[in-house]
């Protein structure tokens, strides 16, 4: 393969933070786990975050926190990966999907004020490819409603809104370190907590329903289970090479935005000759290059352009199979409104390769390729591309 999906790249001392980590735990909240932590904390001044197992445990977490029960209802975008979802089924809650921006396949804000019923008792944005949510409409329309708002915000470290990094905004806010992600420890996520009324409580369902930490603290002389909880925190082997990442985390950033960018510009004349949709990033956010997607009339058409891309050497994928589309989707929950949008997008998206360590000439690689299916049916002509 010429240009990978994905490839995985150590920033630096992963392997000697894991050794010294060997020697000291390897059990949850040893000394890389506090320091990943504080790294986070300044990056989301005034939060505070836990290290979890995944970003699929900081939604349960977040699920929990904002004390989801039986029938009651969560508005997000069907557009997203199950964990969303699953974070508030589990709590026996009903996922309510409404459609997506066209521009930036984020939850469209002007749906959500429709959705909202009695039952409601959230919002859960998804800031999809690292690009944020209109932030100041849902938070206005949450406040309104006396919502809790959760931000999926898997995608989007880095990035920001009119500012402020997202991530800040909900009450309750979820980062992800899976492997595909900009800043990687395997298997691995963040629970951002930004309501100080609930940052006692994280901590005791992050122990497993205990109040270790504050034993930790020596605020009481022995721990005991007070509340629910789970096995939320990751092992300090998993923290040491996260901790190597997040202290790489903007020269990561910015090798993903130069890669981000080179697309952008040499795939601009396809856009302008309307075989293609860029990515659009609106005025007051900035994005950290997670993605880069490009949207095709049909599905049809995305899945020759992908077929070819992979004659070329170049992996190329769609995404997400719509949640209310799929089995679980229509047994769990439920749509307000037509959600055609998301899908439209999720048959004419498809994601081009971004990873650590990206060439220039990889990109050029893709871009050429691009060019080369754009003038003519077959694969062929991209040999004298390469």
């Amino acid at each position: 393969m010429l240009v990978p999906f994905n490839r995985i790249e150590l920033a630096g001392p992963e392997l000697d933070y894991i050794r010294e980590a060997l020697g000291e735990t390897v059990a949850g909240n040893g000394r890389f786990t506090q320091l990943c932590q504080q790294l986070l904390e300044q990056s989301y001044a005034g939060s505070r975050v836990l290290l979890t197992t995944s970003c699929t445990s900081a939604l349960e977490m977040a699920g929990l926190l904002a004390g989801l029960g039986p029938g009651d209802e969560v508005i997000m975008p069907s557009f997203t990966f199950t964990s969303t979802a699953n974070a508030v089924v589990l709590r026996g809650g009903v996922p309510v999907f409404v459609d997506i921006r066209p521009d930036t396949q984020n939850i469209d804000e002007t749906r959500i004020e429709a959705a909202i019923t009695p039952r409601t008792r959230a919002i859960c944005v998804v800031h999809y490819a690292g690009v944020g949510c209109e932030m100041t409409a849902i938070g206005e329309i949450a406040r309104r409603h006396g919502l809790t708002l959760i931000e999926d915000a898997a995608q989007a470290i880095g990035s920001t809104y009119r500012g402020r990094p997202l991530g800040t905004f909900g009450e309750l806010s979820a980062l992800s370190f899976h492997e595909t992600k900009n800043v990687i420890s395997g298997e691995g996520g963040a629970l951002i907590i930004n309501d100080p009324e609930l940052m006692d409580r994280a901590e005791i369902l992050w122990e497993k329903g205990t109040d270790r930490v504050r034993f930790r603290r020596g605020l009481v002389t022995k721990y005991t289970w007070v509340d629910v909880g789970s096995s939320f925190l990751p092992s300090d082997i998993t923290a040491a090479f996260l901790y190597s990442q997040l202290q790489s985390m903007e020269a990561i950033i910015a090798d993903r935005l130069g890669i981000w960018e080179r697309y952008h510009a040499g795939l601009e004349p396809l856009e302008a000759r309307g075989l293609i949709t860029r990515p659009t990033v609106p005025d007051g956010c900035t994005t950290n290059g997670h993605i880069y997607y490009v949207l095709l009339d049909d599905a049809n058409a995305r899945d020759r352009w992908a077929a070819q891309l992979a004659e070329a050497g170049i992996d190329a994928f769609m995404h997400y199979v719509p949640l209310h589309s799929s089995p679980a989707g229509r047994r769990f929950g439920r749509t307000h409104g037509d959600l055609a949008v998301t899908d439209a997008t999720a048959g004419r998206l498809l994601r081009l390769p971004v990873f650590p360590g990206m060439t220039a000439e990889q990109a050029d690689l893709v871009i050429h390729a691009m060019h080369a299916i754009a003038r003519g049916p077959s694969v062929r002509q991209l040999e004298g591309s390469r």
